[in-house]
């Protein structure tokens, strides 16, 4: 699924209000001052006539500004164009922080799918691996709370009972290779294996069984 990028946007004519009240909240335009024609505020803002009127448009709605036909735009309430720079700035706080979550939603998934990947990389070349090489051992730890310390290989049916055959034990710096029926299995014994995949559940399930 292809991961797009939303963006948000505030239309031209939003802007060009959001600007030309700000300057009467700076007192850059005083209340009663006579400020840009249209065709003046659209050549100022690089947008087109109907823009720069549906910018005019918001300001009079608001009462921030009087536009009469033939004597331009005045300006009309300090008051109401704080309070519409304030609740612009809100709006925009707001999408920022929309942008924001959908940014880190997509990085999350873009990192939730390469981890994805990966482990299917790891997963494939393990089993390609031991298709090559069934004899890779497994291993596992001999730990005090196994009932079989000191017992032997044989006495406990440990082929039998796992379907694993057990190829070597390292004991401290010993390695015991092939050890037969009649080695035994001690505490912190390391002990080499090899069997199919779900042997290793089940030689951990049998020594373990508590």
């Amino acid at each position: 699924m292809e991961n797009r990028k939303v963006q948000v946007k505030q239309p031209k004519y939003q802007k060009i209000a959001a600007d030309i009240a700000s300057k009467i909240v700076e007192k850059k335009y005083l209340v009663g001052e006579k400020i840009y024609a249209r065709s003046s505020l659209a050549s100022q803002y690089g947008v087109s006539s109907e823009t720069a009127r549906r910018a005019i448009a918001v300001l009079q709605d608001l009462e921030i500004v009087e536009a009469t036909k033939g004597s331009g735009v005045r300006i009309k309430s300090y008051e109401k164009a704080a309070q519409f720079v304030h609740q612009f700035l809100e709006v925009q706080s707001i999408q920022q922080i929309q942008i924001e979550m959908l940014e880190s939603i997509k990085r999350q998934r873009d990192e939730l799918n390469l981890l994805q990947e990966t482990t299917e990389r790891l997963v494939n070349r393990t089993e390609r691996f031991r298709s090559i090489n069934p004899f890779v051992p497994f291993q596992v730890e001999i730990m005090q709370n196994t009932p079989y310390i000191s017992q032997s290989i044989g006495t406990i049916n440990f082929w039998q009972n796992t379907m694993a055959t057990i190829v070597g034990i390292r004991r401290g710096d010993e390695l015991i290779i092939s050890p037969g029926p009649y080695a035994t299995i001690e505490k912190n014994d390391i002990v080499f294996f090899i069997g199919n995949d779900e042997c290793l559940e089940r030689v951990q399930k049998f020594l373990y069984p508590f």
